[in-house]
């Protein structure tokens, strides 16, 4: 023993305590500096996830390639192989929901010279004690899911591929750094030639225990681990992990948040912690793992009872040499001290060990010590776990942020204190989240399983969602067909041909609008319970092109399901009603009217009401000329202030609104709720009409394409579900493959089967997703545009009474974009079947032309247009197509169509 250092012996007991408390004040972290290390850990992990980063990150923010977690679902038997130090262990696990997870092991050792030896020699002595473990289990002639836990750093670039970095744990095996172990390890059970496994994942010891906890709670998606090392895996929005391709689902990512404060921002480091990282065999690096883990605990606490020995505060002064060598006090004699239930034994047993003999005031002394280090181990991993669990709570943008963490490591297993600190630290860090641990059970065995597993029922589900979405994916030869199918369609209805299932109606606009039109006119626009009256003045482009004024009228159902002269008599009052508001009685003026119903048109200004639909019943209507009846209530209600010029469908509407600003625009294209096509053809191929010269605008009434079974081919049994359902079973079998009324059914009809095959929310079927209908359209725009954490999508399905998971947002999202790019590419073999007829009516090697297009799935879903656009080009590489978008087809257009209309008959009375 060394003699004592001067001072008195007798000083206070209370003095020495107020001494001792005193020199573990830096020990004691403020809440402003455990806010301060929450912060950085946040900034860090930002900037870890970026590809090219401004500034460095301490946090490396590794991805792991497990993007799921268990879902419940998991079945089967796999192998889990753990290569991690002098041992080698083997384990079959057998999942089954009901009864849980049973578990079979072996472990089998690693010689030190294979150890030492070459990496061949090293995977070979593994692939041999995995195919003994296998023949004890009777296993060999079965092929098996494994999963490899390696303990070594590696860069991972997929689920089964990850190369070793460098070796430790004394490892030295040649001809491995720089490869992948994967490989290796495939190799060399080939090597060994009498039993096959399927290696499906590599897997990081703590993402083992947030899988292992993952099975037991779905919600768990952060493992934590506080043994000898300490680390933190999390799942991440794959839209943040940049140095990885793609923006759906999620990602584990392995923070390895030891290396926080590694460039010196850590500030709340002791004089204890400098000694311990001086002394470690990599100074300056993993300075947050030293302040925290198992491994360095001890060590603190030593440099701590030296100081208060060197001091005079403890043992007298005295001190022994095995005080002073290093790694005399374990974290495991720190951790039973800390958590002492029979007070002093614990700390006087262990420093008796050390040669000491202690009073009980040294003993408290060293237990206040062994707490001190203890607590602000958890502080400081609550920190971290803070800017996690924040993280996640604000990419899902969850209010509750119920979290479940999964935890494994001796500090936190054997001493409840640390699991009470790290609790209440977190209400003080995290005070909006709610968190909860969860004990892992052989993270890197169960948890390996698992990992296996899910990755398994990954890859057995994405077949099943192929198979079930293939029907969607259309090649360019089925394109080029349709297009095909459709131009056979177009010339025999152009013939007139009774069956043809593209009717081809002449519209008798005549010319598109050449920039020279004036005037002021009005434009009717009925097609629903709310219509317009619109006043339009034509003028010079540059001088302020179109004005438009409006006004919308409701109709009433009494209006719209009595007699057909109440209705017009209304509409003839509305628009009375609107003349005198701007000033415009007394004027004459040119009228258009968009009359959205089906008609027979004769002529420009007739056309025979076929039928009503919307819900209109008006008597006395059908089969008769809408013109007529609009004039005759004119007279009956004495308003001769406005003259019909022109009876308008809303996609020559569209067309004609377009090409008053592109006079290359010849063809309109409607995409909504419904689907048509208009465009210019040439007069001699229109053979119901008398004349060969000029051009006729041809109403396609495309919709019913495929009517007579010519589509049959790529219809897909949700089509023919979708049809059979609907109110004109056999009828639009083109329209209902393509138009907004459609879409969102097909895509319910879809995610019922991919429920009851059991991929998504469960197995579970609500009862609104077995509603028809309940799935509009809309729905597949708002999921399509969602990114970051797919929350429209989630919010979306829990309108519809699901629960879902992250996966089956992003399976939902596919199906979606398979339903819509299939309408999109349909309609693009519409449109390119007409560039193509108009390229070769005129004789040319090459077609510039625009498109004006109109209806709200062209317009508001994030990739229609683009779709249509890319697939036009593949059709039709020698059109040069333009597609613009329409404003007010109905009201600008019918407007539009009178003024061309007047311009026209202006020209003929001039040259007569």
């Amino acid at each position: 023993m060394e003699k004592p250092h001067a001072g008195s012996a007798r000083n206070a007991q209370q003095t020495i305590s107020e001494q001792v408390e005193r020199c573990l004040e830096p020990f004691l972290l403020s809440q402003a500096q455990l806010e301060a290390v929450r912060d950085l850990m946040s900034v860090n992990m930002e900037r870890g996830l970026k590809a090219k980063k401004k500034r460095p990150s301490t946090l490396k923010m590794l991805p792991m390639y497990v993007r799921s977690t268990p879902d419940g679902t998991e079945r089967g038997v796999f192998l889990a192989l753990d290569l991690g130090g002098a041992n080698i262990r083997i384990i079959k696990v057998k999942l089954d929901g009901s009864r849980g997870v049973e578990m079979d092991s072996e472990v089998y050792d690693v010689p030190e010279a294979v150890v030492t030896g070459a990496g061949k020699q090293l995977f070979d002595h593994v692939a041999e004690c995995l195919g003994l473990f296998l023949e004890k289990q009777n296993l060999k002639d079965e092929v098996l899911p494994l999963g490899f836990t390696f303990s070594f750093p590696c860069k991972q670039t997929e689920l089964d591929q990850s190369v070793l970095i460098s070796w430790t744990k004394g490892f030295r095996c040649s001809g491995v750094e720089g490869r992948d172990v994967v490989q290796l390890l495939k190799d060399a059970i080939q090597r060994c030639g009498d039993y096959k496994v399927d290696v499906l994942a590599i897997v990081n010891d703590t993402v083992g225990t947030m899988m292992s906890c993952g099975y037991e709670d779905h919600s768990c998606e952060v493992g934590f681990i506080i043994d000898s090392g300490t680390n933190v895996c999390y799942m991440e929005e794959m839209g943040n992990v940049e140095s990885v391709e793609g923006d759906e689902g999620t990602m584990c990512i392995s923070m390895e948040w030891g290396a926080l404060g590694d460039d010196g921002a850590l500030t709340i480091e002791t004089s204890y912690d400098a000694q311990v990282d001086q002394a470690s065999r990599l100074p300056g690096k993993q300075r947050f793992e030293k302040m925290t883990s198992g491994m360095y605990m001890g060590e603190i606490v030593r440099y701590v009872l030296l100081e208060l020995t060197n001091k005079g505060l403890l043992f007298g002064g005295f001190k022994t040499s095995q005080l002073d060598t290093e790694g005399s006090v374990g974290t495991k004699e720190v951790l039973e001290i800390e958590n002492d239930p029979f007070g002093l034994d614990k700390a006087k047993s262990m420093l008796t060990s050390l040669g000491l003999n202690p009073s009980d005031q040294d003993c408290r002394a060293v237990k206040s010590v062994c707490n001190a280090v203890l607590m602000r181990s958890a502080k400081l991993c609550a920190a971290g776990l803070a800017a996690v669990a924040n993280r996640i709570k604000n990419n899902r943008q969850d209010p509750v942020g119920r979290i479940t963490v999964g935890v494994d490591g001796y500090v936190y297993k054997t001493n409840p204190k640390f699991g009470a600190y790290l609790n209440k630290a977190l209400e003080e860090l995290a005070p909006s989240c709610q968190i909860k641990f969860l004990v892992s059970e052989d993270g890197s065995g169960k948890g390996t399983a698992i990992v296996t597993a899910v990755a398994q029922r990954r890859v057995e589900q994405r077949q099943c969602i192929n198979e079930i979405l293939a029907p969607f994916i259309m090649s360019e030869s089925q394109l080029k067909e349709v297009q095909r199918l459709m131009r056979k369609e177009m010339d025999f209805g152009l013939e007139g041909g009774a069956r043809a299932t593209v009717k081809m109606l002449p519209t008798y606009v005549s010319a598109t609008p050449d920039g020279t039109e004036r005037g002021e006119f009005l434009a009717l626009d009925l097609g629903g319970t709310n219509f317009r009256v619109l006043y339009t003045r034509v003028g010079i482009k540059n001088e302020g092109g179109i004005q438009m004024v409006s006004k919308t009228f409701t109709l009433s159902t009494q209006v719209i399901q009595g007699t057909g002269e109440e209705l017009f008599d209304h509409i003839v009052d509305c628009i009375t009603e609107f003349q005198k508001e701007n000033g415009l009685k007394g004027k004459r003026l040119p009228l258009g009217f968009t009359f959205s119903f089906p008609c027979q048109q004769t002529s420009l200004d007739k056309g025979i009401l076929i039928s009503w639909t919307k819900g209109f019943s008006a008597s006395g209507c059908v089969g008769e000329d809408v013109i007529k009846l609009l004039r005759e209530a004119a007279i009956r209600k004495k308003n001769p202030d406005f003259h019909v010029v022109a009876l308008v469908n809303d996609t020559v509407g569209t067309m004609m609104s377009c090409g008053y600003d592109d006079a290359a625009c010849e063809i309109g294209l409607i995409v909504g709720t419904g689907t048509n096509a208009c465009y210019m053809e040439e007069m001699r191929n229109v053979k119901v009409l008398e004349g060969d010269e000029g051009q006729m605008c041809i109403n396609m009434e495309w919709g019913a394409f495929g009517d007579n079974g010519c589509l049959h081919d790529i219809l897909t049994s949700y089509d023919t579900d979708v049809d059979q359902f609907s109110i004109n079973s056999g009828r639009q079998r083109f329209e209902k493959m393509i138009s907004g009324m459609y879409l969102g059914e097909i895509v319910r009809q879809v995610l019922i089967v991919l429920t009851q095959r059991g991929i998504l929310f469960g197995g579970k079927i609500s009862e609104q997703l077995n509603t028809r209908n309940l799935f509009p359209t809309k729905f597949l725009s708002d999921i399509e545009r969602d990114t970051l954490g797919l929350l429209e999508v989630r919010a979306i399905l829990t309108g519809l009474g699901l629960e879902s998971t992250c996966d089956d947002t992003v399976v939902v999202k596919e199906v979606c974009i398979k339903v819509s790019r299939r309408a999109a590419q349909l309609c693009a073999a519409g449109i390119a079947a007409v560039v193509e007829k108009i390229r070769e009516n005129r004789g040319l090697d090459h077609l510039q032309i625009t498109v004006g297009v109109d209806g709200t799935l062209y317009k508001q879903h994030p990739h229609f247009a683009g779709e249509v656009q890319k697939a036009v080009k593949m059709l039709a590489p020698q059109c040069d197509v333009t597609f613009h978008i329409s404003e007010d087809g109905s009201g600008k257009g019918a407007a539009l169509i009178t003024a061309v209309a007047c311009r026209v008959a202006g020209a003929e009375a001039r040259a007569a």
